[in-house]
């Protein structure tokens, strides 16, 4: 008796083992199939929009910027990444007004964000000394790249190219129904390229709102204002990628935003990456701002370089690296 009692008791074991691996399976089956079915969906809309604009990135545009890449990855747990805001206008060269650098450290749960002025007076390898935005004119991501490692001994891994025109259909695609911002005063500008016209207090605005919000610049505070603003959108759309939608969403969320970012991180990084950043999710986003008040000062330059912000290399240096490293 007892040891049939046993049999039985192992063959019903071994029954439940059974269905909770083919449940595994199925729920690991059930994921796989909805993630590919959103992500499929989601760039195949994009590359709807992307082909009637004719403003967006083409895959061809960005086939030279990652040719020229250069980048290492040091397989050090982190992932440092260039991001890169670009404005071009119909014929006129690419420019940036935007430069970040990205840090996440998933075994850490640690994210840290580096935002550069892009008036820093820096040295350009090859170009001698000019403010930093001027090396993505002259010679992409990749001479940013060589410019950040010559003047901060950073290396950045991975970069990441964003034009304001897709920006604003990310922003769209993390919150469809608007991204929660407390503007902190009324803001109103008008130019050639739009009108940003934003009221004061907590409100939810859409793609082109935010990047109004995030580019306005003409008050006292100037570009430190307008670096201020892109590190509360940057964290403000973290929050609203962590929260439960959010990680539904993601699958069909990168496919959306892939066509708009001219990058050399492959789809399996991206959504690798966003795996880990959903579920280990830094509390907070670490921030820096280069250069830093205490190590800053206003220096006007020879034509056509004209107003920098001139700084102690050596002290940036330092700077950065003890806040990345």
């Amino acid at each position: 008796m007892a040891p049939s009692r046993a049999m039985r008791r192992r063959k019903k074991q071994k029954r439940k083992r059974k269905l909770l691996v083919a449940l595994i399976m199925v729920f690991a089956l059930t994921v796989v199939g909805y993630s590919s079915v959103e992500y499929l969906s989601g760039k195949q809309n994009a590359e709807g929009k992307a082909s009637a604009d004719s403003n967006s990135s083409l895959e061809e545009d960005r086939s030279e910027y990652a040719k020229e890449w250069d980048g290492k990855d040091k397989s050090d747990g982190k992932t440092n990444v260039l991001l890169l805001g670009s404005d071009q206008r119909g014929s006129e060269e690419a420019r940036t007004d935007t430069i970040m650098i990205a840090q996440y450290e998933p075994g850490k749960q640690s994210a840290k964000l580096v935002s550069l002025m892009r008036d820093t007076y820096v040295e350009i390898p090859g170009h001698g000394y000019n403010k930093i935005n001027a090396a993505f004119a002259l010679g992409g991501p990749e001479l940013m790249r060589k410019t950040i490692k010559e003047n901060f001994g950073i290396e950045t891994e991975y970069y990441a190219v964003v034009d304001f025109d897709g920006f604003t259909q990310i922003v769209d695609a993390i919150a469809p129904n608007g991204l929660k911002i407390d503007v902190e005063k009324d803001m109103y500008y008008e130019d050639n390229t739009g009108t940003i016209d934003l009221e004061k207090g907590e409100q939810k605005l859409s793609g082109k709102d935010v990047l109004g919000y995030a580019r306005f610049r003409k008050d006292s505070e100037g570009d430190y204002g307008r670096v201020r603003r892109q590190q509360q959108v940057i964290t403000r759309l973290k929050e609203e990628l962590i929260s439960l939608n959010g990680v539904l969403k993601t699958p069909r969320l990168i496919g959306t935003i892939q066509p708009y970012i001219d990058t050399n991180i492959g789809a399996g990084k991206n959504l690798s990456l966003a795996k880990d950043f959903l579920l280990n999710s830094p509390e907070n986003i670490e921030k820096l701002r280069i250069p830093t008040d205490e190590n800053v000062w206003n220096e006007r330059k020879e034509y056509p370089i004209g107003l920098v912000l001139n700084h102690d290399g050596e002290k940036t240096k330092e700077t950065i690296q003890e806040f990345l490293k």
